[in-house]
């Protein structure tokens, strides 16, 4: 099925001439290259400051404009507009945003039917590709220390976050992930360690239009506490120790009495 339209070719005297057609399918096709790889935008979510190339693609089963020479004239919805003859269109959003983008379409399809045009319209919503996760804070903490770990994401939200502790930076492939959503670019998680040592935290984020992984390693010492009441501890024995060998040594008349007790109970 489709939809017929008429236009009027040309007219000599009492006679005019009508061509009817059926308007053709078409599809706008996105297309972004990031260095080697190149991906489809088919849901016209695109990634900003990347080399966009979109496509105007006719199925004309029919052949009804197999012989048509076309114009088109593209509106990128930024003010941004071009003119060409070919059905592709190269550019690039450089700032994230929701946009309109317009097309439209000429084609001469006889020589004397004066031309078709059609237009077209979709809406883009450009994004901010995950480019960077970082941590905001230090990366020293203490053992039974609550820590308060910050991390600014650079990307546009909503972004996934998927993150996983790991004791002394061992993998374990059977532990999984623990999955939060964000509405913005900030994520606060609070951890409490329970013991020394190197330990890390695997992040995995992504958007609509980019994923990012990345690990860090958090170093976790002793609990300052425990070890001066550890260290005042030993102090306090050896001090008493000390103490009642002084008191031995600086008194050695108390110290014969003690040996003359001695003989007498013997």
């Amino acid at each position: 099925p489709c939809n017929i339209q008429c236009v009027i070719s040309h007219t000599y005297i009492s006679y005019v001439f009508v061509i009817c057609f059926c308007n053709p399918l078409t599809i706008l096709v996105f297309y972004q290259m990031e260095g080697n790889a190149t991906y489809v935008r088919d849901r016209g979510e695109l990634a900003s400051d990347v080399p966009t190339e979109t496509m105007f693609e006719l199925f004309d089963p029919q052949k009804n404009f197999s012989s048509a020479k076309f114009t088109y004239t593209w509106d990128l919805g930024n003010g941004q507009v071009i003119n060409g003859t070919e059905p592709v269109v190269r550019y690039y959003y450089p700032e994230s945003g929701n946009y309109t983008m317009w097309l439209k379409v000429g084609a001469n399809v006889t020589k004397y039917s004066p031309p078709v045009t059609k237009v077209y319209s979709t809406e883009v919503q450009v994004l901010d590709a995950i480019k960077n996760i970082e941590l905001k804070g230090p990366s020293e903490y203490e053992v039974s220390q609550d820590a308060s770990l910050i991390f600014h994401v650079d990307g546009s939200p909503p972004l996934w976050v998927c993150w996983r502790f790991l004791p002394n930076c061992m993998p374990d492939v059977t532990e999984g992930c623990t999955l939060t959503m964000l509405y913005d670019n900030m994520l606060k998680l609070n951890l409490t360690f329970a013991s020394a040592g190197y330990h890390c935290l695997d992040i995995s984020v992504r958007n609509e239009i980019s994923k990012l992984q990345t690990s860090f390693s958090l170093y976790v010492r002793r609990n300052n506490g425990a070890q001066i009441f550890f260290i005042l501890s030993c102090a306090a024995i050896l001090v008493a120790t000390f103490s009642f060998i002084a008191v031995i040594a600086c008194h050695p008349h108390l110290h014969s009495k003690l040996k003359v007790h001695m003989f007498v109970v013997h």
